[in-house]
C-alpha cells in the first residue's frame, strides 16, 4: 500500500507547487490543506482569520487534515502551522512527513507580495516576524523523516529529490 506523503514547511517553502508536481510525478491525487479549508468555508484564509479567528481556522484545519487522512496514498500539502497541533503531528506520521526547508532570505523574498492576505506576517518587520514563527515552528517541522531544501531547488527538482526516497 502507497504512504500518504504529507509535505510541511513555512509558508512559501513551496508545499503547494512541489505538491502539485509530486502527485503529477507519482500519478496519485493532490490535496492542498488550504485550499480544502477555503472550499469548505466559502472564504479565503486570511478571511477567514480576520472574521473568525485563528482558533476558528484551525478547528476547520483540523476537519480538513481528517477527511485527507482517509485518502490512502495521496499527496498532502500542509498549511504552515498545521504541526503545532501535537494531534495533527500523530496523524500524520502514519504516513510519510517530508519537510521543505527555504531560506529565511528567501522566504522573505517570496512573502513579501502576499503579505497582506497572510494575517500571520502582519505588523514590523517581515524579517523578524518570518523570523518569529520560524523559531515557533522548528520542532513541529523536525519530526519529518527528511528535509528537502526549495530555497536553489525548483518545484519540479524538490518533487524529483521526494519521488526517489519514497520506500
Amino acid at each position: 500500500m502507497r504512504p500518504t506523503i504529507y509535505l510541511t514547511g513555512f509558508m512559501g517553502a513551496g508545499k503547494s507547487a512541489v505538491g502539485k508536481e509530486l502527485a503529477r510525478l507519482l500519478r496519485r491525487p493532490f490535496v492542498d490543506l488550504d485550499a480544502s479549508i477555503e472550499n469548505a468555508a466559502g472564504s479565503s484564509v486570511a478571511s477567514l482569520f480576520a472574521r473568525r479567528g485563528e482558533a476558528a481556522f484551525r478547528k476547520l484545519e483540523r476537519r480538513a487534515l481528517l477527511r485527507a487522512a482517509k485518502r490512502p496514498g495521496v499527496v498532502v500539502a500542509l498549511g504552515g502551522g498545521t504541526l503545532l497541533d501535537p494531534r495533527h503531528r500523530a496523524l500524520v506520521t502514519k504516513g510519510l512527513l517530508v519537510n521543505l526547508t527555504c531560506s529565511r532570505a528567501e522566504l522573505v523574498r517570496r512573502l513579501r507580495p502576499a503579505r497582506a492576505v497572510r494575517p500571520l506576517l502582519a505588523g514590523g518587520s517581515l524579517s523578524a516576524r518570518v523570523g518569529a514563527l520560524l523559531a515557533r515552528r522548528r520542532d513541529a517541522y523536525a519530526g519529518a523523516a527528511f528535509s528537502v531544501s526549495t530555497t536553489v531547488n525548483s518545484p519540479k527538482a524538490a518533487a524529483m529529490i521526494i519521488a526517489r526516497r519514497i520506500p
